[in-house]
């Protein structure tokens, strides 16, 4: 099998389900940038220790992103076809969000000012993932279902990475003392 198809020489791409649409489209927009915001976690992955805690938590996190481009990348026609916590973003999942950064926040006194990322090589690498899952929020906008539980998981998902990031530092730098 060979990985090129000469599909998409035409400017289209295949969506999930079925359909093609312009590869400028909303939707390969929106799930081409969580894919780079799934790469840029891995980054931060392959740097932490593991089979440790966060290498768990941001393999989890990786996972929930393929359900959530697949439901990106279904036209509203098939909509029908997605199954909620495997090609649908889920409200349980934007929750589950919620409870991790809940607990990683009660392990460390988080800054209240702005903070200069660098403090050290995996949390300066969650800054960069976190600023990508930003522009994937907003790139998303357009892009999810209305109902769609997509934006408040990036949402909650950006959240989420800032505080892993501060948790990963130890101290923050805050702006007015750099």
């Amino acid at each position: 099998m060979k990985i090129y198809t000469r599909k998409g020489d035409d400017g289209t791409t295949g969506l999930y389900g079925g359909g093609r649409v312009p590869k400028d489209s909303a939707a390969p927009e929106a799930y081409g940038t969580v894919d780079e915001a799934q790469a840029a976690l891995g980054v931060a992955r392959a740097s932490c220790e593991r089979g440790g805690e966060l290498d768990a938590l941001l393999v989890g996190i990786e996972r929930d992103l393929w359900v959530l481009m697949a439901e990106l990348a279904t036209d509203a026609g098939n909509a029908h076809k997605l199954v909620d916590g495997t090609s649908r973003v889920t409200a349980a999942m934007v929750e589950a969000l919620e409870a991790r950064i809940d607990d990683v926040s009660d392990r460390f006194e988080p800054p209240t000012e702005f903070v200069v990322p660098g403090e050290s090589v995996v949390s300066a690498q969650l800054d960069v993932a976190r600023t990508v899952i930003r522009r994937a929020e907003r790139v998303a906008v357009r892009a999810a279902a209305p109902g769609s539980q997509v934006v408040p998981y990036l949402n909650r998902l950006s959240d989420l990475v800032w505080t892993l990031a501060r948790w990963q530092e130890g101290h923050s730098l805050i702006t007015r003392d750099a």
